[in-house]
């Protein structure tokens, strides 16, 4: 095998790059992310300001839950955050809650960032310090989130946060809040 790759570099570093970057790329869309129809990864994780409480997914079976990935170093997660907390405040008393994930590490990072912004979040926010959920939900960029239904099937996944999004959320999560339980 290694007789093979040493044919296939040859002695241009050029190629070799390319067909590491090209193995890569190979490699990486063939990881078998989560998507709609498959059963949430559960996860209990602490909360990361005073008043958030540690969070287990099975303790919000029955909901629909919104479990949105994020860190401080986040760009659209500045934007994302505020408006699905909008979400939230509207759609919470029927069931909806939001739990946000982030991996920030140091913690305070995380503190810094949600005290720049302009609306506190009155949903969960909680902290995966070793990034063990994240890699269970095979999160592979920020935002990524999964809007999971009242059985812990996961029904949407979105990566990424653009103008439009929060509506298209809204649409989903209103199908899943008028089906029957």
């Amino acid at each position: 095998m290694l007789n093979s790759v040493k044919l296939l570099l040859g002695k241009n570093p050029v190629r070799g790059v390319a067909l590491a970057a090209s193995l890569f790329c190979l490699l990486a869309s063939s990881v078998s992310a989560l998507e709609p129809g498959d059963t949430a990864p559960a996860f209990e994780l602490p909360g990361v300001r005073d008043q958030d409480s540690a969070v287990a997914l099975e303790d919000l079976r029955g909901k629909i839950v919104y479990v949105d990935f994020w860190a401080s170093w986040c760009l659209p997660c500045l934007r994302s955050l505020p408006q699905i907390n909008t979400l939230y405040e509207q759609y919470r008393d029927q069931g909806f809650e939001v739990v946000a994930i982030t991996i920030d590490d140091p913690i305070e990072d995380a503190h810094e960032f949600l005290a720049d912004l302009e609306t506190p979040l009155a949903y969960h926010l909680v902290a995966d310090r070793t990034t063990d959920v994240m890699n269970a939900y095979d999160v592979f960029g920020m935002p990524t989130s999964f809007l999971i239904d009242r059985q812990g099937v996961i029904r949407k996944v979105h990566e990424g946060f653009r103008e439009g999004d929060t509506e298209l959320l809204e649409q989903a999560l209103v199908e899943l809040l008028n089906e029957e339980r």
